[in-house]
Formats: structure tokens, C-alpha cells, sequence
């Protein structure tokens, strides 16, 4: 494993057949787009290389937001060594490479930032292994991740290193890597790329954040117009195919969205609800696990303000696995327009939660005499059912005053409907049965 001072081909030969991405590759933190709030004049990690007293940590953000990009110029402007390893392609052995050749280089007088791509994919083992070089200074440690390191990172290496979130780059970010692509003599500059403004916006658009992609495209179309130099729409939809969008499936960016999409419908917003539920099908979500959630939303934030809401989404969910996604997520459409305009009471919720907290916390009670069933002479003769109140018989088909809790434990309320849609209705007529109960004593 040889120590990095550049992840950039040293030999200008190699450099000129070098991908556009790694030709580009920022050498200062000037050069950097993005991250001001990082980066910029008075910001952490300028202040920390400017100081020259670097710190281990963790950079989490999603892909081409310059992870490694800012670990190599942090190592160049801080004039310390760089090792880099991959968690994709490494194990316990390169990491004892890299911790001796930062020894060595410790024994010269120089530091070593140890920089470890995709830490997450490393298991405990591994990310433990890093702890004591980290802790006596052997090595400054850099993690790279796209995935949330409260999850990913085990808690002692949490502990020894700082988190720094890098966002994705915005219109204007990406429109200053496009324009320094098109002019930097190590880009495409003696191409002379004429790139139409609809064709601009199109590609950083398709790009979604990420400078690798939109840098990538920007190469493709390069390599097919370099006979009449102009890149327009039709051939950056060409070569892009169908629009690309982060989502991983299960990280962050997964339980993100379905955490906005429950707001939305919460938050009696049908469109927002809409969007964000195409967004997650448009990114390869299973129609299935909206459909599970959406009945889960149908009890929680809905109930009985309209139990019509349950049934929409079961038959939504049924749909669904009757006609296949194609057609089928239409009906999810409908059920979360439904959702989003449903009166809403999460008094169902509230009450299972109260209801099993008091269960939990007061003992297995035995049933009254007067409810245990008795469908035998046996259990006639003990005593079961006597003294039951069939209501039925009772004046309105209601016992009043009557309680069905154990003898021992005084009558509890864990529902309390709200004054929205079909709850208006059962509280009246629960405030009236209460009444009866208070005029019976």
C-alpha cells in the first residue's frame, strides 16, 4: 500500500486519459464547490486546516459531495501524509499496513491522516481496530460515509471522532463545477463544448446533487459532439436514460421519506403526501411497504374519526396484489389522498399506548365472578356469571353504573376521542353513558 500525498495520477500521460471526475479534482479548498458551511471563511474545517490542527472525524453526506476530494486537500494543505484505504476492498491486513507505515512516518516527525472510504461497510472488528491508533495519535482517522454513522459507526469510534454532515451540492454549486469542467485547461476546455442554456439546466438537474454524475454526463457528451461541438437536450437524454434520483433503499434517505410522506398525510396535505409517495416509488420503493404503512397511518392518525379510512387502504393494499404495481399503485394514490384529507384523531393510538402501560404496570388482576364464562354445570356451581347484567335487558341496552374492569381496580379512561369527524359522535355518546353511570351510584 503506497502512502498518498494525491489521489490524482502523477503522470501526465495517465492524467490526460484519466476519467473527467479525477482530472477535476479540486487541489485547494478554494477550488471546493459546496460545503460553505464547512469550508467557508470562519468555518470549521477551514479553521482546522488553516490552524493546522487536525482532528479525527467522520464526513456523512451522499455520494459526489467531495468526501474524498476534501480529505485529500485537507492532507495536502496541512502538509500531512495521506494513506488511503477502502472498506469495500480492504480488511484487518491493509489496516495494519497502513497503522505501521503511519508509525514510521510518526517516527520522522510527520502525521498521517488514515483516510477510510465507506467506513460503514467495515463490521466491529474491523472499525475497533482503528481505536488505539487513533486514541495515542498514531494517525489522524477520516471516515467517509453515506449512511447515518449513528447506525453505521460503532459507539467507541463515534466517540473519538467528530461528525461533519456534507450536503448535496446545490443548482449553483453544480453550475460552477459544469463552467470550471468546460474552461479548465485539465477539462474539456480545448473541446470547446458549446452547451445550450435548456441543455445547462438539464444536466445539473440530472446530475441531483452529485458532481461525480453531472461530471460524468458532461464526459459522455463530450466524447458523441465532438464533431460539431454542440451538446444539447436530445443528446443528454440520450446518454442519461431515465432520470436518476438518490434512494437507498433502506439508509437514510429511505426512512427520510417515509417519515415526510406520514407528516404529509398527518399534516392534511394531499399533494405534498402525493409527492413524496412518488418519490419513493419513482426511486424503487416497494409499492408493498407503502401500502403496509398506509394502513398503519389509516389506525394512528385517522382511527375512528373515519373508520372508512382502514378499509380504503386494505382494499388499496388488496388492489395492489391483485393487478400488480403497474396498476395497482393508483389505488395507493387514491387511499393517500384519502388519508391526507380524513379528519384526524390519533385518540386510537393514545389509548392502546395508555392502555398497555397500565397493563404492564398493574399485575395479572383475576377476571370478575360475574363475566367469567360458564358453559358448564361445573362452573355454574362455582359461581361463575353470577350477578351478570345482560345489557340487553337494561333500560337503552346499557348497564349503567356498571364496571368491567377487575373488582380491584377503579374504573380507567384511556380514550378520549376528539372533536374531529366520527368522533364527535362517539364522545357524545360516551359523555352520555358516563352520565347514566354518575346518575346510578
Amino acid at each position: 500500500m503506497a502512502m498518498q500525498k494525491s489521489l490524482l495520477p502523477e503522470d501526465s500521460t495517465q492524467l490526460s486519459h484519466a476519467p473527467l471526475a479525477v482530472r477535476l479534482r479540486p487541489e485547494t479548498l478554494d477550488e471546493i464547490s459546496g460545503q460553505k458551511h464547512l469550508l467557508g471563511p470562519g468555518k470549521p474545517l477551514r479553521l482546522l486546516v488553516e490552524s493546522g490542527q487536525l482532528h479525527s472525524m467522520l464526513l456523512w453526506g451522499p455520494p459526489g459531495t467531495g468526501k474524498t476530494t476534501l480529505a485529500e486537500v485537507m492532507a495536502r494543505e496541512s502538509d500531512t501524509d495521506l494513506i488511503s484505504v477502502s472498506a469495500v476492498l480492504s480488511g484487518i491486513k491493509e489496516i495494519r499496513a497502513a497503522v505501521q507505515q503511519a508509525e514510521i512516518a510518526r517516527q520522522s516527525g510527520r502525521r498521517t491522516i488514515l483516510f477510510v472510504d465507506e467506513v460503514h461497510r467495515f463490521n466491529k472488528t474491523q472499525q475497533d481496530a482503528f481505536l488505539p491508533h487513533v486514541e495515542n495519535g498514531t494517525v489522524v482517522f477520516i471516515g467517509a460515509t453515506t449512511e447515518n454513522p449513528s447506525f453505521e459507526v460503532n459507539n467507541a469510534l463515534l466517540s473519538r471522532t467528530r461528525v461533519y454532515i456534507l450536503n448535496e451540492l446545490s443548482a449553483e454549486d453544480l453550475d460552477a463545477v459544469l463552467n470550471r469542467a468546460l474552461r479548465d485547461p485539465r477539462g474539456l476546455k480545448d473541446n470547446e463544448i458549446d452547451i445550450s442554456d435548456p441543455a445547462r439546466e438539464l444536466l445539473i438537474s440530472l446530475a441531483d446533487g452529485d458532481a461525480r454524475r453531472l461530471l460524468n454526463l458532461l464526459e459522455l457528451c463530450a466524447q458523441l459532439c465532438e464533431k460539431d461541438r454542440i451538446m444539447d437536450e436530445a443528446l443528454l437524454r440520450l446518454v442519461s436514460g431515465e432520470k436518476y434520483h438518490r434512494f437507498d433503499k433502506g439508509g437514510d434517505a429511505f426512512y427520510d421519506q417515509i417519515s415526510v410522506l406520514h407528516k404529509s398525510v398527518r399534516g392534511s396535505s394531499p399533494d405534498a403526501a402525493l409527492y413524496w409517495m412518488c418519490r419513493m416509488l419513482d426511486g424503487g420503493c416497494d409499492p408493498l411497504y407503502i401500502a403496509r404503512r398506509l394502513v398503519r397511518m389509516a389506525s394512528e392518525d385517522i382511527g375512528n374519526a373515519d373508520p372508512r379510512a382502514l378499509e380504503l387502504c386494505l382494499n388499496a393494499w388488496e388492489v395492489l396484489q391483485r393487478l400488480g404495481a403497474a396498476e395497482g399503485e393508483l389505488a395507493l394514490a387514491q387511499a393517500v389522498i384519502y388519508l391526507a384529507c380524513a379528519p384526524k384523531s390519533n385518540a386510537s393510538y393514545l389509548a392502546f399506548s395508555r392502555a398497555m402501560s397500565h397493563v404492564r404496570d398493574s399485575g395479572t388482576l383475576p377476571v370478575p365472578q360475574r363475566f367469567k364464562n360458564a358453559p358448564t354445570s361445573l362452573m355454574k356451581t362455582l359461581g361463575h356469571g353470577d350477578g351478570y347484567r345482560y345489557a340487553h335487558d337494561e333500560s337503552g341496552a346499557y348497564a349503567a353504573g356498571e364496571s368491567y374492569f377487575p373488582d380491584s381496580l377503579s374504573p380507567m379512561q384511556y380514550y378520549y376521542p376528539v372533536d374531529q369527524g366520527l368522533e364527535i359522535r362517539i364522545r357524545d355518546k360516551l359523555n352520555k353513558l358516563r352520565t347514566m353511570d354518575e346518575n346510578a351510584k
